[in-house]
């Protein structure tokens, strides 16, 4: 089945970082990100600047349509209940989620900001306990700055900071454990009565239902060591992550309970530390192989525009800090930490192409390979150990929001350069903050992450022998209609492929019909030896965003074999009439192939594509 020449969907995306600020369109490689390690979901990068106005904006949140069974027109089927129609449409959207986050484990790293306001922190633990109930395990770090702060000023006494770490002398080690235990008795109380009861009864009695809400432990997880004289500042108990104590913390997570980690370390020699609350995080993210890790913070992040960034990549997120280096301290203790090398060849930067990540000259995409041993620290790519277990952020910088969010978006891209894959910065201030970002397809927070369509570009000549192997088999089998080198190449512009280590190892087309506002899905092909790892969803993936941003509404395609596997993925079977006349002329009716639709949920994430955009 040859394919006409049509409009290329090869375009280009400048993009350039000037003084924290990520300027272009939304940014490389965000069409159709799979947000959560399922299919769904797209993030979109804005313009990024990290300042004191910009960082307390609220955000508003717009109630996801996709959570009802509204119907196109916006109406509700008849004789239906809007509130129970909205509440089963709730269920079976949120049911691959669901699904999905069981089993999962996510270090929570809840601000000094948050815990001490008592309504946000009872909220935020009431989506824990829920979430917990649904399979998630959780490790939660609170902070208590602010605690030790007020409780120093109380006592006549003033906090005293150098860079990142506070300088702890006898009153602020009683302060900070006086806080670390306030807020663990704290948080024990608020997950301790479990989810209400309510009219249970009507369901039977059973005895599980009575009790105690959810199981929360703590203990001496975290060894830690005297930060000591730096620069000649003495900085007294001040500690530094050590070891985290994973065979404990994992038994305590695999006997169903919540594990509270706090910034109190205790050395080898029986002394307790003051140790800073993200660098516990961090390095408890890393060394438990968390999937997530969650940082509420007290406020969104928005861009100059006020609008909030939803996405940025490990990419994005590593250029930006090291683009403020010199007037920021803490970017500048980011590029210590982390060593001198950009996660992606700066000779990449000029590659960028629409839906790219950073290419090397070879085209292939260019990964940062990092690893993290507990006890040993981070490995900076060139096979130097730092002994940084974690990354600290704090001090009058942070409190004072100097560089904005800048410090926490540091630390999100620290553990995603160890192997965190995805690090979401939420605001702590807005309600179910955690559900919405977890539970729906575009979220409500920041998320920077490391995996995005890594390999996925447009292809290009040379690819052809690639894409003739990979969808040879495919074409022995009749399940694909066989093209010619001719044809491949004609239709070449159309191709996306996805490359590892020089070798094609997937490929798939979008023919768009813009008349129609259509677009058609066909060759979706993967080596046999790479089956069965998601190829082929992150290629459809990134087919329907790519689709979206070009304007279209909709998706067809022509199966004879793999059917069920597109209905899986919300295709509908359709009838002939639906298909594009332009394209109805070319089917080989002879073939019986069977057709399917499938309409794209409108864009609300800022994605754009195939143009310049100042946002």
């Amino acid at each position: 089945m040859a394919a006409s020449v049509r409009p290329s969907l090869r375009t280009s995306i400048p993009l350039k970082i000037n003084h924290g600020r990520l300027d272009g369109t939304a940014g490389p490689s965000l069409l159709g990100f799979r947000r959560r390690n399922l299919l769904p979901p797209a993030r979109a990068s804005a313009e990024a600047t990290f300042s004191p106005e910009n960082s307390g904006r609220k955000n508003e949140v717009k109630p996801p349509k996709c959570f009802s069974n509204e119907t196109e027109n916006g109406s509700f089927p008849e004789g239906s209940n809007r509130a129970d129609d909205q509440f089963v449409g709730w269920f079976h959207q949120a049911w691959p989620y669901i699904r999905g986050h069981r089993g999962s484990t996510f270090v929570v790293v809840i601000s000094s900001e948050i815990v001490d306001n008592p309504e946000l922190l009872e909220g935020i633990l009431q989506d824990l306990s829920l979430l917990h109930g649904l399979g998630i395990k959780f490790v939660i770090v609170p902070g208590t700055q602010l605690h030790i702060d007020r409780l120093l000023t109380e006592r006549g006494r003033r906090a005293k900071y150098v860079g990142r770490y506070r300088i702890t002398d006898s009153d602020s080690l009683k302060a900070a454990m006086e806080a670390a235990g306030t807020v663990q008795y704290a948080i024990q109380s608020k997950l301790s009565p479990g989810p209400p009861i309510l009219s249970l009864r009507r369901h039977g009695d059973n005895s599980r239902w009575h009790d105690v809400g959810v199981r929360v432990v703590s203990g001496n997880f975290l060894a830690a060591k005297r930060r000591g004289v730096v620069d000649g500042i003495d900085y007294g108990a001040t500690g530094e992550v050590k070891k985290i104590d994973i065979s404990q913390i994992q038994e305590r997570l695999e006997a169903d309970c919540i594990v509270v980690v706090s910034n109190l370390g205790y050395s080898s020699s029986g002394e307790v530390l003051n140790c800073n609350m993200y660098e516990v995080a961090t390095a408890c993210a890393l060394a438990i192989e968390a999937d997530k890790m969650i940082c509420f913070m007290d406020g969104p992040i928005h861009d100059d525009h006020g609008r909030l960034i939803r996405f940025l990549t490990l990419q994005d997120a590593d250029m930006l800090i090291r683009k403020r280096a010199e007037q920021s301290e803490i970017a500048a203790n980011y590029v210590k930490a982390v060593g001198e090398d950009d996660v992606a060849s700066s000779r990449s930067i000029a590659n960028y192409e629409a839906g790219h990540t950073l290419e090397n000259g070879n085209g292939s995409i260019s990964r940062y390979s990092a690893t993290f041993q507990n006890g040993v620290g981070f490995d900076n790519g060139e096979g130097i150990w730092t002994g940084e277990q974690g990354f600290a952020i704090g001090g009058e910088d942070r409190l004072g929001r100097l560089n904005g969010y800048l410090s926490e978006l540091a630390a999100a891209a620290f553990v995603c350069r160890g192997g965190v894959q995805r690090v979401h910065l939420l605001d702590g201030t807005l309600r179910g903050a955690l559900l919405l970002e977890l539970f729906t397809r575009d979220g409500v927070g920041t998320m920077v992450a490391s995996d995005v369509y890594e390999g996925t570009r447009m292809a290009r000549m040379e690819d052809i022998p690639g894409i003739k192997q990979v969808i040879q088999p495919l074409e022995n089998s009749g399940a694909l209609v066989r093209r010619t080198h001719d044809e491949l190449r004609e239709a070449l512009d159309s191709f996306i492929v996805v490359e590892r280590d020089g070798s094609i190892i997937a490929c798939a087309a979008l023919f768009p019909y813009f008349k129609d506002k259509s677009g058609e899905v066909a060759c979706i092909a993967v080596s046999p030896e790479c089956r069965g790892h998601g190829q082929g969803d992150k290629l459809l993936d990134y087919i329907e965003k790519k689709a979206t941003s070009l304007g279209l509404e909709k998706l067809f395609l022509l199966t004879t074999r793999a059917a069920d596997w597109f209905v899986r993925r919300g295709f509908t079977p359709c009838p002939l009439e639906f298909i594009p006349e332009a394209k109805r002329k070319k089917i080989n009716l002879s073939r019986g192939s069977k057709y399917y639709m499938k309409n794209l949920q409108p864009e609300y994430s800022g994605i754009t594509f195939g143009k310049v955009s100042n946002v």
